[in-house]
């Protein structure tokens, strides 16, 4: 399994050679300068809750590429309104599988509205079950004691867990969130980008290990096997 990462809470991950795209955030990210968002592909494009800064990027990636926009039926009408017809619609709890493995929507404390201030229904994670492994977006979230379900729905191999504070958990909240999902390898996102989510890094990092966790902070552009 591949992940490439492109700042804020968006990345790609490459499962049985499908390219699976998550809350696609990049023109307006001055730290994500350097990616030239027209060379993205997407066979699919799972979508956490409705927020500018998860969806700026996806009307346009999704029109170009013809990727399926997997999400909740509130953003689903939404993109039905900018042209988007190859949706798969989830609620909370739902799973479906698909042609890389199986997607269960599950829960996420935060708020949702659309760029046009239209209702972005309830936001999401989404735990993602395959042959070559499984892994748990929390999306922007609170920590939450649903997370505790995680481990009974899968044994996790990575999660991507929001960091920045602020806006979601910051890194106290994620750690305590690491030993809800039973899961040692974190992926952050959410931090940096804007003033209110800067983090230090090596503060951070030493947190987490002294909790025996791995914290892994990607350089936007990066790509790792997992």
């Amino acid at each position: 399994m591949e992940l490439t990462y492109y700042g804020q809470s968006c990345f790609s991950v490459t499962i049985k050679g499908k390219k699976i795209l998550f809350d696609p955030f990049i023109t307006p990210n001055e730290l994500a300068k350097d990616i030239d968002v027209s060379s993205i592909e997407a066979d699919y494009i799972l979508v956490s809750h409705g927020h500018q800064d998860h969806v700026y990027d996806l009307v346009d990636i999704a029109k170009r590429t013809g990727a399926k926009v997997v999400t909740n039926f509130e953003i689903m009408s939404w993109l039905g309104d900018q042209g988007i017809e190859n949706v798969h619609p989830m609620n909370h709890g739902g799973k479906w599988d698909f042609e890389f493995g199986t997607v269960k929507y599950v829960n996420a404390i935060h708020s949702s509205m659309l760029p046009d201030g239209s209702n972005g229904g309830n936001p999401g994670g989404f735990v993602i079950m395959s042959d070559e492994g499984n892994f748990y977006f929390a999306g922007d979230t609170a920590l939450t004691v649903d997370m505790q379900l995680i481990p009974r729905i899968a044994k996790l191999d990575f999660a991507l867990l929001p960091i920045g504070d602020n806006f979601t958990m910051g890194v106290d909240d994620a750690i305590v969130a690491a030993d809800f999902i039973d899961c040692q390898k974190i992926m952050g996102v959410h931090y940096d980008t804007f003033g209110f989510i800067e983090i230090d890094h090596e503060e951070a990092k030493r947190k987490f290990k002294e909790a025996g966790l791995e914290l892994h902070l990607l350089d936007i552009g990066e790509t790792r096997d997992l």
